[in-house]
């Protein structure tokens, strides 16, 4: 029963608690916090009305979750050991070998029921508490992730390898009839929220029965094929659910984060978790979050990128999640971690870009967190604690930032520390004020070129201030310039006055920030590249009405040629100067259709917009289809241009140069 076991409307509600004020049983009606419809039920129509990322979401902006379990407790490779283990040959297999024994003899499930290893050590997972001699403190981890200035937090509460970190009735493999013999789950809820903090509850298994397991061999027992992901695709499924089902009852969760194949399940599946627990959190009166990474779409849930981002502004709100290491998303021993300015710097590019940065730690086995990851942390901390204006509760602005560190571009980019010329845009909510956050200090003098007179009327700022060593403090700029080229702002002196991973510049208007424009297009003769494949537009010279339009290589051709042809609504046509003839979507809104050319007839069809994506870089979107011109990735010479929906692919992102 996945939406019927809500039986009651809002409204029902709300008639209810008026007639029990009437009776003096209450004092007042409730206020209802979530947005959207009063219930839900398993079809893609209903589901997809949930409002996807609540406002509490949007204004957080930063979360900390944390792969700690079974895995973490052989601390080698990464937390796919209990996969790897059974692969003959691997890393994983020869280390379990040397250590512990062969995996047909020492399973994987002896670090759960505990065993000792070949040197005659217990290994089991069973951190205590530290109340009871142990290392592990849930309260001193809550602790800390408020004063990293994270706004949610949780656990990994069930990783691929089928291990359950709370009380499951449906799961003998927990952590309170096993190992720890704790509710992990419950002591991660009750110490995140008594910091005020979300809660945010991490779900990786449906991998578990879907690949995960792929080389252990068949198991004998029901209990260990639940484990192994070895039970049928039916049985399998309705764990799944059955064990979504349990958090959501038992623990609430704010945000139910969720890894991927998702696809892989049933469709039914996918739809009667989402109304199950948008019915309950209804119930609850609040607004909650579930995201994905497939399965799902961003009508009623949020996207998330693994260890990425877009390169540019996005919508709808996006999530990314990413760990403070490289080599591996649990403890390992001899882990490494990114510098603080690579972590702090991609959550600042991230949040000018419309999303939200979700921070994986990996905590030791017996509930340490490492002093290198805790340093990390409360350095992202000091930041927000002193600068948090210009992150939390902000919102994207026109335009990202500008500088020549490229950061996202898709899933699995590397976090990078930017530079003193690489400056983010925020916003307030209600667009009065702008902030320039520069990764590094400018000099004496900040040049932002976004700002320019050639982009923006800057006659209604009032004032320019940079945020001080303490929040509150603000140290007044009294001395700007404007000119074609950018806003020219004298800083207080060439060395910083104070130290920080990065600087804010507060930019206050009377009234609405001005709108931006994407600077003077040529007049005359360009060319338009792509920047993926370096490629320039083509239409292949005097050729038919509706042939294709192709890349090539710059060779001053004419071929090559174009004309922007301002049309004064917004939009331009653009015009081949071999055959006098424009780029022309010919209404057809699929997704690779190819981008065709035809004699000018004023349609819709043939007429574009550029959206300024900064860096000089533009996407091209037809007024007709909505959709923008692509190159495919294609940097083989002749490829055709397709049409394909605005996304922050760079092959959707194009130059124009004059010639």
């Amino acid at each position: 029963m996945a939406s019927s076991s809500f039986q009651f409307s809002r409204r029902q509600m709300l008639v209810a608690a008026g007639a029990a004020t009437a009776a003096g049983l209450l004092k007042a009606a409730p206020a209802w916090a979530t947005a959207g419809p009063q219930s839900y039920t398993a079809s893609w129509s209903s589901v997809d009305q949930h409002p996807p990322a609540a406002e509490w979401f949007q204004d957080a902006k930063f979360g900390i979750y944390y792969h700690w379990g079974v895995f973490s407790v052989p601390a080698f490779a990464n937390e796919w050991y209990p996969r790897n283990m059974y692969s003959n040959g691997s890393n994983e297999n020869n280390h379990h070998k040397s250590v512990y024994g062969d995996p047909s003899v020492w399973p994987y499930h002896n670090f759960i029921n505990g065993a000792r290893d070949k040197a005659g050590n217990w290994v089991q997972f069973a951190p205590k508490l530290k109340s009871a001699g142990g290392n592990f403190d849930p309260g001193e981890w809550a602790q800390l992730f408020a004063d990293a200035g994270a706004r949610f937090a949780g656990p990994v509460a069930e990783h691929h390898d089928g291990y359950s970190m709370w009380n499951s009735r449906v799961n003998e493999w927990n952590s309170v009839a096993t190992g720890p013999k704790l509710d992990l789950l419950r002591l991660h809820a009750d110490a995140i929220r008594s910091k005020g903090l979300k809660l945010l509850v991490a779900m990786h298994h449906t991998y578990n029965f879907t690949g995960f397991y792929q080389w252990v061999p068949a198991q004998s027992t029901t209990s260990l094929k639940k484990l192994y992901g070895q039970l049928g695709f039916a049985e399998e499924q309705q764990l799944w659910y059955d064990k979504l089902k349990e958090v959501i009852d038992g623990y609430q969760p704010d945000i139910i984060w969720q890894d991927f194949n998702l696809s892989r399940l049933d469709e039914s599946r996918r739809l009667a978790f989402l109304a199950y627990y948008y019915n309950q959190a209804v119930a609850w009166n609040r607004d909650v979050i579930a995201t994905y990474k497939d399965g799902f779409n961003t009508r009623g849930e949020v996207f998330d990128y693994e260890r990425g981002g877009p390169a540019a502004i996005q919508n709808p709100y996006w999530l990314t999640d990413d760990s403070i290491s490289s080599s591996s998303w649990c403890y390992t021993v001899g882990i490494g971690y990114y510098s603080l300015n690579a972590m702090l710097h991609s959550l600042i590019d991230r949040v000018s870009k419309n999303g939200t940065m979700l921070l994986n730690i990996a905590p030791i086995a017996d509930g340490t967190i490492p002093s290198g990851q805790r340093s990390i942390l409360l350095g992202i901390g000091d930041y927000l604690k002193r600068f948090g204006e210009s992150v939390y509760a902000t919102r994207a602005w026109a335009t990202y930032g500008e500088g020549p560190t490229q950061m996202g571009g898709g899933s699995f980019t590397t976090p990078r520390a930017g530079t003193n010329t690489d400056i983010r845009f925020t916003r307030s909510k209600d667009n009065t004020v702008l902030y320039a956050t520069v990764m590094g200090w400018p000099g004496s003098t900040l040049h932002i070129t976004t700002l320019g007179a050639n982009r923006i009327n800057l006659s209604n700022l009032v004032s320019v201030q940079l945020l001080g060593p303490s929040a509150g403090q603000y140290i007044d700029l009294p001395n700007r310039t404007q000119d074609g080229s950018a806003l020219h702002i004298s800083m207080p002196s060439s060395n910083a006055p104070f130290s920080a991973p990065a600087y804010v510049v507060k930019l206050t208007f009377s009234g609405q920030i001005p709108a931006l424009g994407s600077g003077p297009i040529p007049t005359g003769w360009v060319r338009i590249a792509n920047v993926t494949t370096g490629l320039v537009l083509d239409s292949g010279g005097n050729v038919a009405s509706g042939s294709g339009l192709k890349q090539w290589s710059w060779d001053g051709s004419t071929n090559l040629q174009w004309q922007l042809v301002d049309l004064g609504n917004g939009y331009y046509r653009i015009v081949n100067r071999t055959n006098g003839m424009v780029a022309d979507s010919w209404g057809d809104t699929t997704n690779g259709a190819t981008c065709l050319q035809a004699a000018w007839n004023g349609g819709n069809n043939q007429q574009w917009r550029l959206d300024s994506l900064g860096n000089g870089r533009y996407r091209v979107v037809n007024r007709g289809t909505g959709t923008a011109l692509d190159s495919g990735g294609d940097s083989t010479v002749g490829a055709r241009v397709k049409l394909w929906t605005p996304d922050s692919s760079t092959n959707l992102q194009w130059t124009v140069t004059a010639i």
